[in-house]
């Protein structure tokens, strides 16, 4: 299969369309986190059905200062990795395609879930990025779309938008790939000297250490409610020997369901530790949210929650994240 490189949605529009259309949408410098989107996409939309990747850098999602004019700009390369992922299309719109009148004077505003993490660091990125994503929307007109879930708030606000302004597309989360070291993929990588990249894997190690005592915690609290939450349970669990878990059940019994403070600490130690390598961490936020709308979970939350970081390294900045469940029924 040869992959079409279009510029123009007219271009796109011209195709003939049978099966479904799947859009994976990116900036470019694609990587194997990208590539795993697409072959998705490929997945969903059958053999009868179309992959379109488009390739875009947004003016409109760079504040000031940041990396616009550096950021990795790749075609030839992109368009080779879509190819063999199994993409049908890559639509490489120029500026002036997208926004043909110069900046968009009428704009998507992210509204207050755009204002935090991210958005707190990167005042105006999100509502960039909705514009832009509702733009390219409305250019490849899919039946689905796909997003990596590394960019966790991203998604939730596409997600927001789709649903509160009524797209007629279905939004599809993909889990984030992540090198052998862990250091999830990310087009920034190839920013970080050595020295650096070491440091960076501190972002994932402490994501590692919340989910791991997250899942301790977990396993306690289900084996505290395998006995009645009485003495009797103590009982039983000192006459196999486990004293300390007998103590340590009975104690997580009282505490509030949730554990999300002894969460964000065991992430915590990771990072100060990291701040003080050579060269050091420079930590943005550490965050352990609802992704209904990204505001810190409190120690008696169940359900669905995001633990995410954000840092600097030199002067490249990373972000990761992990999707953790509280409170099992039991």
């Amino acid at each position: 299969m040869t992959t079409s490189l279009l510029s123009t949605a007219d271009d796109l529009h011209a195709r003939a369309r049978a099966g479904r259309r799947a859009v994976v949408m990116t900036m470019g410098a694609l990587h194997e986190g990208h590539a795993t989107l697409v072959r998705t996409a490929r997945e969903i939309a059958g053999p009868d059905g179309e992959v379109v990747v488009t390739v875009f850098v947004n003016p409109l999602q760079f504040g000031a200062g940041e990396d616009l004019d550096r950021y990795p700009r790749t075609l030839d390369a992109d368009v080779k990795l879509a190819e063999q992922a199994g993409a049908d299309v890559v639509f490489a719109p120029s500026v002036d395609e997208v926004y043909p009148g110069g900046e968009p004077q009428v704009r998507i505003t992210a509204g207050p879930m755009g204002e935090r993490l991210e958005g707190g660091s990167r005042p105006g990125h999100f509502d960039g990025m909705l514009t832009v994503v509702a733009k390219l929307l409305h250019l490849t007109r899919p039946d689905v779309a796909l997003f990596g879930q590394k960019d966790a708030q991203q998604l939730a606000l596409i997600r927001r938008m789709v649903r509160d302004l009524n797209f007629g597309v279905e939004i599809v989360a993909v889990p984030t790939v992540r090198e052998d070291d862990g250091l999830a993929l990310s087009s920034r990588n190839r920013y970080l000297a050595a020295t650096e990249r070491r440091t960076a894997l501190a972002l994932s190690q402490a994501l590692f250490a919340g989910r791991d005592r997250h899942a301790a915690q977990e396993a306690l609290r289900a084996r505290a409610r395998e006995v009645p939450a009485t003495h009797a349970r103590a009982e039983a669990l000192s006459a196999l020997g486990e004293s300390r878990a007998a103590a340590d059940a009975h104690a997580v019994a009282k505490a509030v369901p949730g554990a999300a403070a002894a969460v964000r600490a065991a992430a915590r130690l990771v990072l100060d530790e990291a701040a003080r390598m050579d060269p050091p961490l420079r930590l943005d936020y550490l965050a352990l949210v609802d992704p209904a709308d990204f505001t810190e979970i409190g120690d008696d939350f169940t359900g669905e929650a995001v633990l995410a970081v954000a840092a600097r390294v030199g002067t490249t900045r990373l972000i990761d994240n992990l999707p953790l469940t509280f409170g099992a029924a039991s």
